[in-house]
């Protein structure tokens, strides 16, 4: 599993213009604006005081954003929301009870404290640097739950700190030892044995000395640019003969492992590492020969990481982006990390040196960054792991005597792949990889938002545009922290003579979607793939996620239209078979919701289930509320944010809200309207940023066997037996079942299902 925040923690990415940010979360849902497309050419002792200042959170009094509440209803109460960061920072928690969950295996238990540390990571660079900016610039806009900036970043420090420790107890305490029982060790410098220390001294003069460099602090030498997310040694050293303590730093460097392999024999049973850190502090008597090491300890800066790219000036996209990458490595602090055993004068001086508030103090017992336990992971020991799995071919695309085509089996009907159960690589990627080869396909039109680093996909594109077939890829350069590789991608892709976009000015393009135009005898005939995850063969692996395949007119004519607005000037606001945002999803979302209310209020069957990674836009959360005083069922299936509160009487006593986290990282987003029985896949999540500044895609599975496997998801994802988190009316996530009743795997249920497993 890779439980990132991200997006898609895909959900990573955020509108480029930076400065609606400063204005409310939330905007009012715009037609989608004429396509203007661009082609690529302080002491200890303050920072505790500060992390206890974190008061009653709920206490303070607002109104929810004045751009829905003049939509809203009167009847509900303004505190009918959860905050946004305090439930994303209950998600990570969630991953952190999975590495504390000594059923799962020991290797799983140490990957899941990895995942909680890049997690948390992301988390201050942007959303945290978010609100920063917004405290420090002295915007007072409040949070749906009525928190401004500066109350959400302190309830965040006092739950972020409260969380890092539990985080370093469950390696120090469980997963540390577990792992000693297997031959598993991390150790200390004085651990070792002379032999070992000989050894490892050695390696350290011939590849780690060489790329080091101590960097003095004193009158001649002002304080180092500390890099964000980089490991350093804060080092105090003196003279011998009488001069005064003097401060260096030295960065622990990111080209070297960070765990240092101890045993030479790599065949051997045991599998012994050191710190690279532990590594260079006992050497630092050959950095500072003739010098006195009085003291050294780590420490680490996480910085700003949000771009500030402006669309609307007369630049090319591209050569902004990479200007604002550089930059970003010049951002604001926004968490200074420090080793519990680092002194007070040492803390002083790094706070006074890099400005860096004492509220933003998070103090570490034992190793920083854990997410180091990934190198640990590619040990070979499958009896620390998950049984290993082969995502299953698609019967539809199944092995047969005389092979058939993407294309003959999509006439013959739709085909709903669900990966990683079924193989992406034999499915999505085969229908690419024909067209690219295929000599009647004419075009092929893609969105690609997040791929990766060998990508077949684009590969298939390339061999495409080369064949001199007509192929335009839409690849969307603001793609959170993928930024570098999609640059890559858009100049090899548009030096093999594919068109290459970037969508709309003001809005980053999330949808996948892929269009092939193929020629059979006198008819043109359109292939289709809408899915939930992004064109990326090797998170397909570890993402679960939906996708239709299709030759249905009405799709790809809706396709052909969209695709029209991202490369063109066209503007279209309505689609035949698709919700499209920023102007349709929530819309459509909310008018279905109301449809729910009114079989209801007749006396007709109604239910609402939605399966999405975050619930937080409040337009769709108030259409739940009215749905559930009406006395429908809904049911929310939500992997991380949840801003909506269930079971509150009067309120929202028909709504219960899960989370599944596990092997894999429940990522897609279906929605059921059982009244109206009607199916929906899409790429958006209920947020603002998804339903307002992205074009996202949504699209409906009329057929009733694609529907009924997808009723199947939810029922399995729904069972009262499946493992999993309830969310409470309080904000309390239980974990279910709690009754000591058979609890049921929904990710092992499906993966056997598929005939994934061995």
């Amino acid at each position: 599993m890779l439980d990132v925040s991200t997006d898609d923690n895909d959900g990573k990415a955020t509108p480029s213009r930076r400065r609606t940010r400063d204005k409310a979360e939330t905007a009012t849902p715009r037609k989608q604006p004429r396509a203007a497309t661009r082609r690529v050419s302080t002491t200890r002792a303050k920072v505790e005081r500060g992390q206890a200042a974190a008061a009653p959170l709920r206490g303070v009094p607002s109104a929810p954003p004045a751009v829905t509440s003049a939509i809203l209803p009167t009847d509900l109460p303004d505190d009918r929301y959860f905050n946004r960061e305090l439930s994303w920072l209950d998600f990570n928690a969630r991953v952190l009870a999975l590495a504390e969950d000594s059923s799962q295996p020991l290797l799983e238990r140490a990957k899941f404290l990895a995942i909680f540390a890049s997690n948390l990571d992301e988390f201050y660079m942007v959303r945290v640097a978010g609100l920063k900016r917004r405290a420090e610039t002295g915007l007072t806009v409040r949070s749906a739950d009525g928190l401004t900036p500066l109350e959400q970043l302190v309830g965040i420090s006092k739950r972020s700190q409260e969380l890092v420790e539990q985080h370093a107890r469950a390696f120090l305490d469980h997963i540390r030892p577990g792992l000693e029982q297997h031959q598993i060790s991390i150790v200390t410098w004085g651990d070792l044995t002379d032999y070992d220390r000989l050894r490892l001294s050695n390696y350290f003069s011939e590849q780690v000395f060489p790329v080091l460099t101590p960097l003095a602090v004193d009158p001649a030498h002002p304080f180092p640019y500390i890099s964000g997310l980089s490991l350093n040694l804060a080092v105090t050293v003196r003279d011998p003969e009488g001069g005064g303590e003097r401060f260096a730093r030295v960065k622990v460097p990111d080209n070297v492992p960070r765990l240092v392999r101890v045993e030479a024999d790599r065949s051997s049973s045991s599998a012994t590492f050191l710190p690279l850190e532990e590594l260079i502090a006992a050497h630092l008597g050959e950095l500072f020969a003739g010098m006195e090491v009085i003291e050294c300890h780590a420490f680490r800066v996480t910085r700003n990481a949000d771009l500030e790219v402006e669309e609307d000036r007369d630049e090319d996209l591209l050569q902004a982006l990479e200007r604002e990458l550089a930059r970003r490595r010049f951002g604001p602090p926004v968490r200074l990390e420090v080793a519990d055993d680092m002194t007070e004068h040492m803390l002083e001086l790094l706070l006074r040196e890099m400005d860096v508030d004492p509220h933003d103090v998070v103090t570490v017992p034992g190793l920083l960054d854990l997410s180091c336990l990934w190198s640990m992971y590619g040990i070979d020991r499958k009896t620390l792991k998950d049984p290993a799995f082969v995502p299953a071919t698609h019967p539809a695309f199944g092995e047969r005597e005389t092979p058939k085509s993407v294309f003959a089996t999509l006439r013959e009907g739709d085909v709903l792949v669900h990966h990683p159960y079924d193989s992406f690589s034999t499915s999505v990627q085969r229908f690419i990889e024909q067209a690219a080869a295929d000599p009647h396909v004419l075009a092929i039109k893609q969105t690609l938002y997040r791929t990766s680093g060998d990508s077949p996909i684009v590969d298939a594109l390339i061999d495409a545009a080369e064949a001199g077939k007509q192929v335009v890829a839409l690849v969307e350069l603001k793609a959170r922290f993928d930024e570098q590789a999609n640059i890559k991608w858009a100049r090899a892709l548009e030096k093999a003579g594919v068109h290459v976009v970037y969508g709309l000015v003001g809005l980053k393009t999330h949808c996948k979607t892929s269009l092939v135009v193929r020629q059979e005898g006198s008819t043109i005939r359109r292939y289709c793939h809408i899915g939930t995850g992004n064109y990326n063969p090797k998170t397909a692996r570890l993402y679960e996620d939906v996708g239709i395949l299709t030759a249905e007119p009405t799709i790809g004519a809706d396709l052909t239209d969209l695709f029209n607005v991202l490369t063109g000037y066209a503007r279209q606001d309505e689609y035949r078979s698709l919700l499209v945002a920023p102007y349709g999803v929530r819309k459509g979302i909310v008018d279905r919701i109301n449809l729910e209310i009114e079989r209801a209020q007749a006396g007709e069957p109604s239910g609402v289930r939605i399966k999405v990674n975050s619930l937080v836009d409040e337009q769709v959360i108030d259409a739940l509320y009215r749905a559930s005083q009406a006395g429908v069922p809904v049911d929310v299936v939500v992997r991380g944010i949840c801003g909506l509160k269930p079971g509150v009487k009067g309120m929202s006593e028909n709504i219960r809200v899960r989370s599944i986290l596990g092997r894999f990282l429940e990522h897609s987003r279906i929605f059921h309207f059982a009244g109206c029985d009607e199916y929906w896949i899409g790429s958006a999540d209920m947020m603002h940023r998804n339903l307002d500044r992205r074009v996202e895609v949504a699209v409906r599975v009329i057929n009733p066997r694609l529907a009924k496997q997808l009723a199947e998801v939810f029922t399995s994802a729904l069972d009262p037996q499946t493992r999993c988190w309830v969310l409470r009316a309080d904000g309390e996530w239980e974990a279910s079942p709690s009754d000591g009743s058979s609890v049921r795997d929904h990710q092992m249920e499906l993966l056997h299902k598929h005939g994934a497993l061995g």
